[in-house]
């Protein structure tokens, strides 16, 4: 079983791999029982955040045999929420990640390097 910090880095991967834009991993695990990391990435557009979805789950299901536990907001498409216990995913559209700005309500957290060469993953 993976590591709730190498899941995240794994999935941050995934969406770069995807041309997700944006991508940070915020540590929680002090902060909330909710999960231990969240990863945050803005897509282009519903379509590109129901791919970028797809291939997390797609990819987590093949190479660790990883299911999600739960995915909320694929048929709207402006916020995806995929659940994997330890690690909780969050694709947003441009405008619903300013509106939402869960970096500045999680603003006491750690971010996370994600271990990537592109400096659009924080």
């Amino acid at each position: 079983m993976m590591q709730s910090r190498d899941l995240a880095r794994t999935i941050a991967q995934l969406l770069d791999n995807k041309k997700g834009i944006d991508i940070e991993i915020i540590e929680i695990e002090e902060l909330t029982i909710i999960a231990d990391y969240f990863v945050l990435c803005t897509g282009t557009s519903t379509v590109h955040l129901r791919a970028l979805a797809d291939e997390v789950e797609l990819k987590l299901k093949e190479g660790q045999s990883l299911p999600p536990l739960g995915i909320e907001g694929y048929d709207t498409g402006n916020w995806i929420l995929m659940d994997y216990g330890s690690v909780v995913v969050h694709l947003f559209t441009e405008d619903t990640r300013k509106y939402y700005s869960l970096e500045r309500l999680w603003s006491d957290a750690p971010r996370i390097n994600a271990g990537g060469t592109d400096p659009s993953i924080k």
